[in-house]
């Protein structure tokens, strides 16, 4: 997929291997505040209960848009059955060569490209479906369109009975889950800082792939 960070930064990501989590993951908010959803990673709470309704044992193919650094990550490897992968997409190379380095698992990949085109990068890995995708990606701040158009490419890309795990801190996605998945589950983690808003977008098992 081209040169790495390392290869066009070499210092740079020399850094983000030796720095905290948390200072990696706050130094890149204040770079790209408009596309990383907070300024601290999500508490292991709100993992827990984002990831609660996943059926694991059916699971082969669990993607995650914006992994940081990997909050998400380590849970879902814990979880994920020995056959499946984890493919973690970001646009910020950054995150892409920590996780890279940070996770040795065989079944994690991590993808430079954007969630729009979740399709083409899950096709490029030997994939034609998602059974599940997590996305913690800000849908209100992001440019116009784009919130849109990756909510649309996700609606292709799961299985009919796949589900889109949706964190935010507004309920702004509501609008555009709603007009592609009929079924929509909703709560609230008042103990992550600040509070979140948890959305699992159901696609339904009769409908097309």
């Amino acid at each position: 997929m081209g040169e790495s960070l390392a290869d066009q930064l070499p210092g740079q990501a020399a850094q983000a291997t030796r720095i905290s989590p948390f200072t990696l993951f706050f130094r890149e908010f204040l770079r790209h505040p408009v596309m990383i959803g907070s300024v601290i990673p999500s508490s292991k709470r709100t993992i827990e209960t984002m990831l609660a309704p996943v059926d694991w044992a059916n699971t082969r193919l669990f993607v995650e848009y914006g992994p940081g650094v990997g909050t998400f990550c380590a849970t879902i490897l814990e979880r994920l059955p020995p056959d499946a992968t984890l493919l973690a997409i970001d646009t910020n190379p950054v995150f892409i060569d920590y996780l890279r380095g940070k996770f040795a698992d065989t079944r994690f990949v991590a993808a430079h490209g954007s969630a729009a085109d979740v399709n083409e990068i899950i096709a490029a890995h030997g994939f034609e479906k998602a059974d599940y995708v997590l996305s913690g990606l800000p849908f209100s701040t992001l440019p116009a369109g784009v919130g849109a158009a990756i909510v649309e490419a996700t609606h292709r890309v799961l299985r009919p009975g796949g589900s889109f795990l949706v964190y935010q801190y507004s309920a702004y996605v509501l609008r555009l889950l709603e007009p592609l998945f009929d079924s929509i589950d909703r709560d609230l983690e008042w103990w992550n800082i600040p509070p979140c808003g948890l959305f699992w977008a159901h696609k339904q098992v009769e409908e097309a792939a």
